[in-house]
């Protein structure tokens, strides 16, 4: 059927016919990006519930600091499912650690999900079945099919994808293949034995210049992950102030960059006074924290504590071109990995009280607080 049409009088009286226009190209963000309030971008973490919590995922031009936890290496799976999440995007990365051979770390990253990775076939898939399959799963009526396969038929015309992850999910147990890594702009940096931040500096420096932010978010991304900044194993371990005037350094450059730095570091080994002041230059401030085997305490308190690997509190999160604070619905969620394979983040449910216990919320008989038992008692 032919589209509507109408006619407009001309200012000599006669008329015309009127034909809609198409609809105008909006300005669309690179892959992996996703627009946000206040001209904000977001990039993903690569936990979905993580992106969940801090509204979106982290926002581009802001630095991100997660504390370690000396009894369990935690902070390593929030670090690697960030730079698996960038690859699958054709980040650039920029990863460096305290160790003689970083590229090596490469090899522990995870690979996304089957799930995951096959949902864009699977939407292709259903795209292009026929009318009687699609009545099966969803029944839609018959003159509305037409403008389904218009949108269809407009998006692959204009080259769109019919489904993008921006969050994917990552199976744990399977390191991420070959071909994802090969032919990436991947730059690694060993912090083991360096005399001083200079080295570092610099290649962040000249990474970032690389990725300009622009008042249309587009172009190439960057991704920076430091991993244990402060370990004892660098040289500069002992210069708390450069430590302290780098991260300032880069906390500047990021702002004018359409890029995300990561940084993990062992609080435990800072004085206390230098740990405030690398919290307090966060945009986003993350920790992480093992549970203990045998907890009696917490075992009573919470409940699914024997499936937890560990606690995620968010300290801050990144305020950027607002001043209206951010209001979480929690601060500390339990780590879990979900059939063994895929890290999730859940909210603390407190275990119900148990009346038999003998505890004391229930030395009470009821409501009123008396002893004797009545119909009102519950």
């Amino acid at each position: 059927m032919a589209s509507p049409t109408t006619h407009r009088p001309k200012p000599g009286g006669s008329f015309t016919r009127f034909t809609p226009s198409p609809p105008q190209q909006t300005t669309t963000s690179s892959g992996g990006v996703k627009l946000g309030p206040n001209a904000s971008a977001f990039i993903s973490s690569g936990i979905p519930d993580l992106d969940k919590i801090l509204g979106g995922g982290f926002m581009v031009g802001s630095l991100v600091m997660v504390m370690e936890d000396s009894e369990a290496p935690h902070h390593l799976l929030l670090l690697r499912n960030f730079m698996s999440q960038g690859l699958l995007h054709r980040h650039h990365l920029l990863f460096a650690g305290p160790t003689r051979d970083p590229r090596s770390f490469l090899g522990t990253l995870p690979s996304p999900s089957s799930s995951s990775s096959s949902s864009v076939e699977d939407a292709g898939r259903r795209a292009s079945s026929s009318p009687d399959q699609d009545e099966k799963g969803l029944r839609i009526a018959w003159q509305y099919r037409k403008y389904f396969g218009e949108k269809q038929s407009y998006e692959s015309h204009h080259g769109k994808d019919i489904k993008q992850d921006f969050c994917s999910e990552f199976d744990l147990r399977k390191p991420l293949e070959r071909h994802l890594l090969s032919g990436q702009s991947i730059d690694c940096l060993s912090l083991q034995d360096s005399p001083n931040l200079a080295d570092l500096h610099d290649r962040c420096s000249t990474f970032l210049s690389g990725f300009p932010r622009t008042d249309a978010v587009g172009g190439d991304v960057g991704r920076i992950a430091i991993q244990s900044l402060c370990a004892p194993q660098c040289g500069y371990f002992n210069m708390e102030w450069d430590m302290l005037s780098f991260i300032r350094s880069l906390r500047g450059m990021l702002r004018s960059s359409n890029a995300v730095a990561v940084i993990t570091f062992p609080s435990s080994i800072l004085s206390p006074s230098v740990s405030k002041r690398w919290q307090h230059l966060a945009d986003t401030l993350l920790s992480v924290r093992a549970v203990p085997d045998e907890d009696k305490d917490l075992t009573q308190l919470l409940t699914d504590y024997q499936d937890m690997i560990g606690l995620l509190r968010v300290h801050k999160v990144a305020q950027i071109n607002t001043q209206v604070p951010v209001i979480l619905e929690a601060m500390t969620y339990s780590l879990k990995l979900r059939r063994r394979r895929f890290l999730v983040l859940e909210r603390l449910n407190q275990a119900p009280v148990d009346a038999t216990g003998g505890g004391p919320y229930t030395s009470s008989g009821g409501c009123s607080g008396s002893s004797k038992s009545s119909p009102l008692d519950f």
